[in-house]
């Protein structure tokens, strides 16, 4: 932005205001419009020529607008990183940050809608009644449960990709970093214990990825203990979580009952694990401690009793970062005009972000760098493979 628009600003000299002045994207033109042959051509009247073709035959959006490659990338601001419920307003910075992470790592063009309602049914049909404008929707930062419905509705409703990153991108980068772990210290999925702690969105939707996995004996905890059907304190998505879980398992109890013997702990809660808890853990063990900015176990515990440890945190090893997964994930529908994202294509995006670690693998590189180049081709491609296998590939 311009000096002589906004001459200063409040936080003028703070390097990160001073990066987020104006925002951080903008749109820009990819037709030439400086002569009248071009206006013509790109207006009126030419562009009449171009609607007339699509009303004959809707499927031309797929190749004369920008639609196919826009993702819609909605919130309510209930839910926003770390900071929890701070509105629609407060939340654009980061759907801005969104956008440009989708256009920088997959070539996907993002628009930020941030709504001033947090009414399960007003979400719904705005995302429904804005849907011919996009390509897929990316839900972001809708808190739970309120997020289960709004995802599972929109897809019944809708004929594009609906993704909720805070549940699957998480999800699928979780699995890749896991299962080079797994690989690392001699575990198969059918004999890894794990824990998770949080029965929020990340947690439900990495528990369903861990058991697509082949991992069967899970037990996700929250504030009150191991989520299973014992108790009687549930919510329906609780209920739910415990059935495929520590029901299936025979886990019940505390945080410190789940970690004992635990080959795996993988946290999305918060909080602080005591590390006379971490200490009960088996050996050669796994600990993804994900929240931000404090993970629930601080890696210089962590790598006192486990072999592998992971953060959510860019200035330690192993950055589980949502970032690896949703741009290569919107990438690769988008490329097959994908009707939905199946569970097979995020399996197929953790194996392809698993793959590109190869030899390399070791204590500190599980997982990926964001900057690696091959991460959103490789991702892509795997995904447009699985779209086809599953039959939501349109091309």
């Amino acid at each position: 932005m311009a000096d002589d628009v906004l001459p200063s600003h409040p936080h003028a000299g703070e390097p990160v205001f001073d990066l987020h002045l104006g925002g951080k994207m903008a749109t820009v033109p990819t037709a030439d419009v400086s002569t009248r042959d071009q206006l013509s051509l790109a207006y009126t009247p030419g562009v009449a020529e171009v609607c007339e073709a699509i009303a004959a035959d809707p499927e031309m959006t797929r190749h004369y607008t920008w639609v196919p490659n826009t993702v819609a990338i909605v919130t309510d601001g209930t839910a926003v990183l770390g900071l929890g419920d701070i509105g629609p307003a407060a939340a654009m910075p980061v759907m801005e940050g969104k956008a440009v992470l989708f256009k920088q790592f997959g070539g996907v063009d993002g628009i930020p809608i941030c709504l001033a309602t947090t009414d399960v049914e007003e979400i719904i049909e705005t995302v429904v009644r804005l849907a011919p404008s996009f390509g897929g929707i990316n839900l972001e930062d809708i808190s739970a449960p309120r997020c289960f419905e709004i995802e599972d509705r929109l897809k019944e409703a809708l004929d594009i990709p609906v993704f909720h990153d805070d549940q699957h991108g998480t999800a699928v980068v979780t699995l890749a970093a896991l299962s080079n772990a797994l690989k690392l210290t001699g575990r198969t999925p059918e004999s890894t214990r794990v824990v998770i702690s949080g029965a929020g969105a990340a947690g439900v939707a990495i528990a369903k990825i861990l058991l697509a996995a082949g991992i069967k004996d899970i037990a996700v905890t929250d504030r009150k203990g191991v989520v299973s059907s014992d108790r009687t304190d549930l919510t329906s998505a609780k209920k739910a979580l415990a059935e495929l879980t520590a029901d299936q398992c025979g886990r019940r109890g505390t945080l410190a009952d789940a970690f004992d013997g635990a080959d795996v702990y993988i946290g999305v809660s918060g909080g602080t694990v005591p590390e006379e808890v971490v200490a009960t853990m088996a050996d050669d063990a796994i600990i993804f401690a994900m929240a931000n900015p404090n993970p629930e176990v601080h890696p210089d515990v962590a790598h006192r009793h486990a072999r592998v440890v992971a953060t959510g945190r860019s200035d330690f090893p192993n950055q589980i970062n949502n970032v690896l997964a949703f741009p290569g994930i919107f990438r690769g529908a988008f490329d097959v005009h994908a009707s939905a994202i199946t569970e097979g294509m995020k399996v197929a995006a953790a194996d392809a972000l698993a793959a590109l670690v190869g030899e390399d693998l070791s204590e500190d590189l599980v997982i990926p760098s964001p900057f690696d180049p091959r991460v959103g081709p490789a991702v892509a491609a795997a995904v447009a493979d699985a779209a086809r296998r599953d039959g939501v590939a349109r091309i």
